[in-house]
């Protein structure tokens, strides 16, 4: 097991990075940009295992730096908002988030990022491979099972930061056999903010809004086709919501696409 996987493990490590990311991050996301959080009631009853965050994707790493920030302060009973970062003296670590091997070995600051409770997965496609493979490799599979049995797992159904990309059946397989509580996350704001790997500004003053829901009622029997469908409504990224775009109304001359159009 590499270095980096077994430091991830030690929950000092991991405290300690969340410190260093939060305290870099905070600003971003309070200050510079405004964010708005809602549904954190959601949060307080779950449980410690098993519980899977599904989520609409903007950026490679705003996204999940966002959503620690916010589950560090509801362990300091917050309610929708973050207030000062003091919780990063003590943050909650029992969270894992799904995320694309050759993007976590990119850089060193992804490669640190990847001590904060990363679980690489190989893509299915990679623009730069002739390669194509079908669904999860195995072994990440069963990263992902396993963190599942005593941790909250985040992960993007779609794979990707474009807007209305078709979901992964591999997120149906996973709920299929790991019957976890499902929670939808619908995020806006964030690709008009930052830079596609969140680490930089692209408009500063941006709107950001982080919206939790209330956890799915699934039918775990059902068909993994039915339960991504069911998966794709509740994040807001399924073709009835792309319709619902406002890049698909017929509007005046000079009219302009409003932010509901891009979650």
């Amino acid at each position: 097991m590499p270095l980096r996987e077994r430091f991830k493990n030690f929950r000092l490590v991991r405290k300690l990075v969340y410190a260093i990311v939060g305290l870099v991050s905070y600003p971003g996301l309070t200050i510079v940009n405004r964010l708005t959080i809602r549904g954190t009631e959601h949060l307080r009853k779950l449980p410690k295992g098993n519980v899977l965050f599904v989520s609409n994707h903007q950026t490679y790493f705003a996204d999940v730096i966002t959503f620690l920030h916010i589950f560090c302060a509801v362990k300091w009973g917050k309610k929708d908002r973050l207030g000062l970062p003091w919780y990063l003296l003590n943050p909650f670590t029992n969270v894992y988030y799904v995320a694309a091997e050759e993007t976590m070995r990119a850089t060193w600051v992804s490669r640190l990022f990847t001590m904060a409770g990363a679980l690489t997965v190989k893509r299915t496609w990679n623009k730069e491979s002739t390669e194509i493979r079908r669904g999860l490799d195995p072994s990440d599979t069963r990263k992902i099972f396993r963190a599942l049995e005593s941790s909250w797992v985040i992960t993007f159904p779609q794979g990707t930061t474009k807007a209305f990309a078709p979901g992964r059946k591999g997120t149906a397989h996973i709920i299929k056999q790991s019957k976890p509580i499902v929670v939808p996350v619908v995020i806006s704001g964030f690709w008009r903010a930052f830079n596609k790997k969140g680490l930089k500004f692209k408009k500063k003053g941006t709107p950001l809004s982080v919206t939790f829901k209330a956890p799915l009622e699934i039918d775990y029997d059902a068909s993994a086709e039915c339960i991504l469908q069911q998966v794709m409504d509740s994040i807001e990224q399924s073709k009835e919501y792309m319709m619902k775009g406002a890049h698909h109304w017929r509007t005046a001359p000079g009219a302009v696409a409003t932010e509901g159009s891009r979650h």
